[in-house]
């Protein structure tokens, strides 16, 4: 269900530390590559152009690399730990650099074939020492990092966009164009389906994996998240509505559990996950409105029988039931149960409703730009987006996260 107006942003907000202007294209990946709080450096992928940015003592930005690849770079990945960096290419290859200590020279290491097209997502396993990926060619795969081996593949239902790796279980969460996520156990050189889900409407687009509660995050093309509780073995998924366009990248700051979500809407939202949350009921189906009775378009034979015309189905988010517009006239904001903004509910819920239950979780922001990726440096804090307009920015997240 697509989102409605968001809620005023309230008065704590993220703080624009700096941003990178000046690309020629569209900076669709990027990452804070160093832990050097005070020369902290951004590297990205513009094109066919890999670039690494350096914060002079001014406080800007200037490239200190500038790297051609043989085909369009589709994505990335990099540690900051070993300083590896893990390009996906349009044609399939993924191509492994080390940066210099100085973050001015970028030395190629190894390239393998991972797949058929395009490489879409990019996870580096350092713990494994493994290279996970998912392809346009519907496959995931994974290698071994230090060899170049490919260890194993499994072909998924659609093209994936949301990719995450729990290391104590050895699970891996592959998301995909359809709407599914499927979950496989990886070993050494062999894989076996675990299960798949499905509770999205649109394409799964980012995944976020919080392993201390053992949560997954989805989020997807139709504007929503839901959050799957794995580790609790109930089924329950709570579902997020905050976005008035695809939701485009999900990171959790696990030390305040707060989740943050951003879209091509440009809104970046902080959702406090450290509430207890409700689960949206299931609409009911009805041949007529569960409240007066009166018959649905559909239902012929109430219509004659009653002599009314038939009316139009709807339901309330908060009881699920199936009502008509008359009995469903109110709108309420239920925050609990991941509503932020105001819904349909029908008249008897809209009353049972209190002003504390319609108390926001959720702080909403504007990043000024349609964001395609985010990259999210829980330790200090920062948030790296980048936009359709060609710009990085670099966001202080502390003043709603901590």
């Amino acid at each position: 269900m697509a989102a409605e107006p968001q809620p005023k942003a309230l008065t704590r907000k993220p703080l624009l530390l700096n941003k990178v202007e000046g690309s020629q294209e569209v900076v669709n990946m990027a990452a804070i590559a160093s832990k050097d709080k005070e020369n902290n450096k951004i590297s990205f992928k513009s094109c066919i152009t890999v670039r690494v940015w350096l914060k002079r003592d001014s406080g800007q930005y200037w490239p200190s690399i500038y790297h051609a690849m043989p085909s369009p770079c589709s994505c990335m990945s990099f540690n900051p730990e070993t300083r590896r960096l893990s390009i996906g290419l349009d044609n399939g290859t993924i191509s492994e650099f080390i940066l210099s200590e100085d973050y001015n020279k970028m030395t190629l290491v190894k390239s393998y074939q991972a797949h058929q097209s395009r490489v879409i997502m990019i996870l580096f396993v350092l713990e494994m020492e493994w290279v996970l990926s998912t392809g346009q060619d519907k496959h995931f795969t994974w290698h071994c990092s230090e060899s170049g081996q490919r260890l194993g593949g499994y072909r998924t239902s659609a093209g994936a966009c949301g990719l995450q790796f729990d290391v104590e279980t050895r699970h891996v969460f592959v998301g995909d164009h359809s709407g599914q996520v499927t979950i496989l156990k990886l070993e050494q050189e062999s894989c076996s389906l675990v299960t798949t889900f499905k509770g999205h409407t649109g394409g799964v687009t980012a995944l976020c994996w919080d392993p201390i509660q053992r949560v997954l995050f989805s989020g997807s093309s139709d504007h929503s998240i839901i959050m799957w509780d794995i580790g609790g073995r109930k089924g329950t998924a709570i579902e997020l509505q905050g976005h008035n366009d695809k939701v485009q990248s999900l990171s959790y700051a696990h030390h305040t559990r707060q989740l943050i979500s951003c879209g091509a809407d440009g809104g970046i939202v902080v959702w406090n996950m450290d509430v207890e949350r409700q689960e949206t009921p299931e609409w009911l189906d009805s041949d007529s409105c569960q409240k007066c009775d009166q018959p649905f378009f559909w239902n012929f034979k109430q219509m004659w029988d009653s002599k009314k015309i038939g009316l139009r189905q709807h339901h309330c988010r908060k009881c699920g039931k199936a009502v008509c517009g008359k009995c469903s006239s109110k709108r309420s904001s239920i925050p609990l149960m991941g509503f932020e903004f105001e819904v349909r509910v029908c008249d008897s819920c809209h009353e049972s409703i209190t002003d504390e239950e319609r108390a926001p979780t959720a702080t909403f922001h504007d990043s000024k730009h349609n964001i395609v990726h985010v990259h999210f440096d829980a330790t200090r804090g920062w948030l790296l987006t980048s936009g359709t307009d060609k710009v990085i920015k670099l966001w202080d997240m502390t003043p709603v996260v901590s």
